[in-house]
């Protein structure tokens, strides 16, 4: 009943958003290589309409998929009849998002007759960006908006560059929402924003890490994405490009990128939600991080912020071949892993993107490293899949504090290393 008034108010608002009314997530525990290929043979199944949020990499690790009701009788014979166990993480994702959607706008609400911000709540790119200038308005001799070009849909993109002075200085790069579903990831951005902005001049190392280095920060790096989940369709992860030749919008900005492109891992089909791109560098968000990226000439470290599955990984996606720099770069991300645990216990595995998630082609840290950014991460924070990429704002504070230490601990040892 619920998600028949929730479709009735987005009706009345004019919006046109995509309900999810019955659908479940299913998580599957695959037992033999024999199943393994099963799943494989099921992602294939395009009438199904599956939403995987876990792939079939691994008998090794679970496997997440998003079911539309209309399929859930079918993939549930399916899995029953091969033998291959399953259990249900979210019985009804529109009440989820009803919950998600009537929390946001009791916050907004709250936001509004306080005339404060609240960081443990999920918010629209709108709001963010009008955050991001109370902060440059706040701390002017601290932050400031770097346009760095827009979007295919023509939006700004915007990063915060954290400079006590001087130009082109060592510098550190993060962003977030590549993937414009992971919410928590732009939520955890605009914590760390605020975190580095206030903690400047009272935290001796952040301190003194920003009298010698600047900190880029990119809450929404997929603006046009970002929106749309707010405004159509609460899954959405891609851009929102036209393809040539094709009905379906949209390519996946973390397989765009000009490393390996078009290898194992990335789709050739425009609908998928791993497609490539007609080329590397297609996409205009993309573009315009290399561009920057290149300009400046002086970056460090580069990290990317997604989520889920609590993983800190290193170089390469696109092959399982060890980089040069392997030993280093595990040594920073497990001490990282255990600064972030030392606060709430929460358990990060570390290690290459092709050997603890997948072979995955196409990905910005691997762009980065092979550009000589030896210091190349990306977190996937919490959780483990009860909740997945709806994950409740409640987490947002005890997600981004945590991620916070692990940050910090890498941006110390890259400021202490430099090369």
């Amino acid at each position: 009943m619920r998600g028949v008034l929730f479709f009735f108010a987005l009706l009345v608002a004019g919006h046109c958003q995509t309900l999810f009314i019955g659908d479940q997530v299913l998580r599957i525990t695959v037992k033999s290589e024999e199943q393994l290929g099963l799943l494989q043979s099921l992602e294939e199944e395009q009438d199904l309409e599956l939403d995987f949020w876990l792939h079939p990499i691994s008998s090794d690790l679970p496997v997440d998929i998003r079911v539309p009701f209309a399929s859930l009788q079918t993939v549930k014979v399916f899995l029953e009849s091969n033998d291959i166990p399953y259990s249900v993480m979210i019985k009804d994702v529109q009440e989820v998002l009803d919950k998600e959607q009537s929390d946001m706008e009791a916050n907004t609400m709250r936001e509004r007759n306080s005339k404060s911000f609240n960081f443990g709540a999920y918010h629209t790119l709108e709001t963010i960006y009008n955050w991001m200038d109370t902060l440059v308005a706040d701390h002017p001799s601290l932050v400031s908006k770097v346009n760095i070009g827009s979007s295919y849909e023509n939006r700004p993109m915007y990063a915060l560059k954290f400079s006590t002075g001087g130009d082109k200085r060592p510098a550190i790069w993060i962003d977030a929402g590549i993937h414009s579903r992971e919410w928590v990831s732009q939520a955890t951005a605009v914590w760390t924003a605020n975190k580095i902005a206030t903690d400047y001049g009272r935290d001796a190392s952040l301190t003194s890490l920003l009298n010698n280095m600047d900190i880029y920060l990119m809450i929404v790096t997929n603006p046009d994405g970002y929106v749309f989940t707010h405004t159509g369709n609460r899954m959405w992860r891609k851009t929102r490009s036209r393809i040539s030749g094709s009905s379906c919008r949209g390519v996946d900005p973390n397989r765009n990128w000009d490393a390996g492109f078009g290898g194992p891992g990335a789709s050739k089909n425009p609908c998928s939600d791993s497609y490539h791109g007609p080329s590397a560098h297609s996409e205009v968000e993309v573009q315009n991080v290399v561009d920057l990226i290149k300009s400046h000439g002086n970056f460090k470290a580069f990290i990317s912020i997604h989520a889920y599955s609590q993983l800190l990984m290193y170089p390469y996606g696109y092959s399982c071949n060890d980089v040069p720099d392997a030993p280093e770069l595990d040594s920073v991300g497990r001490s990282a892993v255990k600064a972030l645990s030392s606060l709430y216990g929460t358990r990060y595995q570390v290690g290459s993107i092709c050997k603890i998630i997948y072979q995955a082609s196409g990905g910005s840290i691997d762009w980065s490293y092979n550009h000589g950014i030896k210091y190349s991460f990306a977190f996937e924070l919490r959780d483990t899949g009860r909740y997945g990429f709806l994950l409740p704002a409640n987490q947002i504070i005890p997600t981004a504090s945590e991620t916070w230490l692990a940050l910090k601990n890498i941006m110390e040892y890259v400021r202490d290393h430099p090369y």
